[in-house]
């Protein structure tokens, strides 16, 4: 055991902290392996254990205090492309049968749909373009 460079050994512990890395799937992990080899690299360059074991607290605490607060902020974002009905929210349509507050029909995204007016006192007429504002079940509000 005495034989092997102790940069080896640092090496060795990041390829045993990426094995949970990629089973877990937890990014800690790799941050630590990060460490592991700042660590090595430090080994490799001649200090002593203790600027050893520091150089792997340090990268790998730096790493989980920066990098682990962007990664939960992103994975808590919702997805940046819109699917289903809230792809359909903010589209434009064309009025194919009278639109007033209690019904009618649109062409939206290529579809007919049954449509109401969000202002019920509102009318919108065959051919005038309306925005859609929400989907209810099978219904466009649209103004």
């Amino acid at each position: 055991m005495n034989d092997i460079d102790a940069w080896v050994w640092w090496l060795v512990g990041a390829a045993a902290l990426g094995i949970p890395l990629v089973v877990t799937a937890m990014p800690e992990f790799g941050m630590f392996a990060v460490g592991a080899v700042a660590a090595a690299i430090v080994a490799g360059l001649g200090f002593g254990a203790v600027a050893q074991v520091l150089v792997f607290i340090v990268v790998s605490v730096a790493l989980i205090a920066v990098v682990r607060p962007i990664a939960i902020r992103h994975s808590k974002q919702g997805p940046r492309l819109a699917t289903g009905i809230d792809a359909l929210k903010g589209k434009q349509a064309v009025v194919l049968e009278r639109v007033d507050g209690s019904g009618g029909r649109i062409k939206l995204a290529g579809e007919v749909w049954s449509a109401r007016a969000l202002d019920t006192g509102r009318v919108y007429e065959v051919g005038q373009e309306v925005d859609v504002v929400d989907i209810e079940g099978a219904t466009a509000i649209v103004i």
